[in-house]
């Protein structure tokens, strides 16, 4: 599988420690992963899955306002994501519990790096294995993996920026996707500036993708908040 594909799953890391968020949020973003969001506590871990959809999760067992056991009960009963546990709770009963639970791994602290970013990869690769890089619209088919939308037979390549939009568009496929966020997803931490620039390339996405670009059918406008992807069978 393309780690490109997994490296752009999005991820919750849920610590009250902020040196250790920091140093974590830092071994993945050199790793390549750049969706990583963060929270503190179960309340804000709630709140930050809610908003950001997580595709994993790390999270600690020890938290302020409960523990992490109570928070991954909590967070699958809405999506059912897969788990890793850090923590520096190394008994073997909490090790049990948090298999039992359902979570996907546990690794007590302190950590190396390496390992880390081997259990995080190979739950990933486990637990999306199944999902196919190329994606089917209604009038055609983007191949993430190739940056290249077919249709009519015709391959047709995507730009860098092209290819960040849509990727942003798709991890949320068929839910809104702000003008702010797709900013960021294009242009990094300070998308401020960018609107007219995004249009742009919306444009000339839908005129790769779309049948009568005039009229979208597969990326459309949400007025007043940003677009959707819609995908079929999704």
């Amino acid at each position: 599988m393309n780690n490109d594909y997994l490296l752009s799953k999005r991820i919750l890391l849920v610590d009250d420690e902020q040196e250790l968020l920091d140093m974590v949020l830092s071994i993945l973003n050199e790793y390549g992963f750049h969706n990583v969001k963060t929270a503190k506590s179960i309340k804000e871990a709630i709140a930050e899955s809610e908003k950001s959809h997580p595709e994993l999760a790390i999270l600690d067992v020890m938290l302020p306002d409960g523990n992490g056991f109570d928070l991954m009960a909590q967070l699958k009963q809405k999506d059912d994501y897969p788990i890793l546990f850090l923590t520096a709770r190394g008994e073997e009963d909490d090790k049990f519990k948090g298999f039992g639970l359902g979570a996907d791994d546990y690794i007590v602290k302190p950590f190396l790096p390496k390992e880390l970013l081997f259990r995080v990869m190979a739950i990933l690769r486990r637990s999306y294995k199944g999902e196919s890089h190329v994606v089917q619209l209604k009038n055609s088919q983007v191949d993430f993996s190739r940056a290249e939308v077919i249709k009519n037979d015709e391959h047709i390549p995507l730009t860098a920026k092209e290819h960040d939009l849509l990727s942003a568009l798709y991890r949320n496929a068929g839910r809104i996707v702000t003008i702010d966020a797709l900013c960021e997803a294009a242009w990094g931490d300070n998308p401020f500036g960018y609107q007219n620039s995004l249009m742009a390339h919306i444009r000339r996405i839908r005129e790769k993708i779309e049948q009568n670009p005039s009229q979208p059918v597969s990326l459309v406008t949400i007025k007043g908040l940003g677009y959707k992807l819609i995908v079929e069978g999704k």
